[in-house]
Formats: C-alpha cells, structure tokens, sequence
C-alpha cells in the first residue's frame, strides 16, 4: 500500500510564499512619497489605458505591484468598504489605517487557507491636515503590514529604488518638482533607461484642494513641473 504524501505545514507555507514573491517580483514598481503639500506616487507603467494607482476615498490612494486581475479585485473591495462605512458612521472614520487592516485580512486568510495567494503586494497612502498626520501603508502578500515614513516601493524593482531615495533624500520634506525628480532618477537608476516621464504614471495626493485630494498628472504636466 503506497504511503499518504505529506507535507509539513512549514513547507507548505513556505512554498507558497515564495511562489507569491516570484509573480510579484515580475511586478512592474510604484514609489510614494511624501512632499511639502502632500504625497506623490509614481508607478512603472507602460500602459495608458491600465491605472496602477487608484483613488479609495477623498485623501486616500491605493496602488499595487504583481497581479493586476488581483489588484483589481482588491481595489473594488476597498471602494466598496469605505463607502459603506463613510455612509454608516462619518467621512472622517474611513483612514488608511482600517483599509490596511482589512487588507490584512483578507490576504492574510487567502495566504493561510486557500491554495493560491494572491501574487500582490498593495501600497496604501493618505494626505493628512498636516505633513505629521500623512501615512503610508506596505501590505504584503500574507498579509503583513509595513507602516512607512517619508518615502516607500513595492514591485520588481523596490530594493535599488529604496537603496537610491535612502541616499538622495533629505531630511526636509521636498517640494513637488524636486519628489518627482527623484521618483524619476530612482526609477532610470533601477532599470533600463527610459526617455524622460514616458512610460511613468503619476498622481497626487494635494492636502491644498479642497474636498478629493486625489489628483492625476498626465505626461504634459510632469514635463511642465519639471521644467
């Protein structure tokens, strides 16, 4: 009579997140960062019809690196959840803070229970009142949740990006121009040389405007700021 096949609890979950971490690092990269009026995100992406970077709610935005069907499904779900509880209790108790925690979750339980993970790695920021009121969520395949300051990468490519804006950037929060010069040395420094903001998509999150801080930046604009 053959023997049952087994497999350790440890190697399963081993297993499974290294297969996780192979599709993610095949992601495309996104960067935030904060600036003096709020937080800018810029994300490796080709595509012109595809958004990596998404608003959540009126100061939130969310991206992500690996799996765009995921993603996506990811991102219609945090919709869904603040917009319910933006109806249910107040505006101000939808934050960053309880997406990442729903997040978790759901990855966490995908990770643990299913046979699949999800191949994603989500990047969630929110403009506050103040530059002290910003934050910056990391939430990784199993579900794990990073809190970051000033600036952060997830994709392919986050570990050069990191290891770059680490060595470039000050101590004072910079302006917009200077956050996307950087964004874009980061990304020329990480991979094959690109010709100037093609290929990049960007968006802010301006604490200035008034009601949705959430704001795209077209090719034309970035080349305008910059110059």
């Amino acid at each position: 009579m053959p023997m049952p096949f087994y497999v350790s609890p440890e190697q399963m979950m081993q297993d499974r997140a290294e297969y996780a971490k192979k599709g993610i690092a095949k992601g495309r990269s996104i960067i935030a960062m904060e600036y003096d009026q709020g937080v800018l995100l810029v994300a490796d992406n080709p595509s012109t019809s595809l958004f990596k970077i998404s608003e959540v709610y009126d100061c939130i935005a969310l991206s992500g690196a690996g799996r765009y069907s995921e993603f996506e499904n990811l991102r219609k779900a945090g919709i869904q959840h603040a917009d319910v509880k933006g109806m249910m209790y107040s505006r101000e108790d939808v934050t960053a803070r309880s997406l990442a925690n729903g997040y978790s979750q759901i990855l966490g339980t995908i990770f643990s229970q299913e046979m699949k993970p999800y191949e994603v790695e989500l990047l969630l920021a929110q403009v506050g009142e103040t530059p002290e009121g910003n934050e910056l969520y990391r939430i990784t395949f199993d579900g794990s949740i990073i809190d970051e300051r000033n600036f952060t990468a997830i994709g392919g490519r986050s570990e050069p990006i990191l290891t770059f804006l680490s060595k470039e950037i000050s101590a004072t929060c910079p302006s917009l121009k200077t956050a996307l010069h950087l964004c874009q040395q980061a990304f020329e420094k990480s991979a094959d040389p690109r010709s100037g903001l093609d290929g990049l998509e960007v968006a802010v999150l301006d604490r200035t405007r008034s009601g949705r801080k959430f704001r795209r930046v077209d090719t034309s604009q970035a080349s305008e700021l910059l110059s």
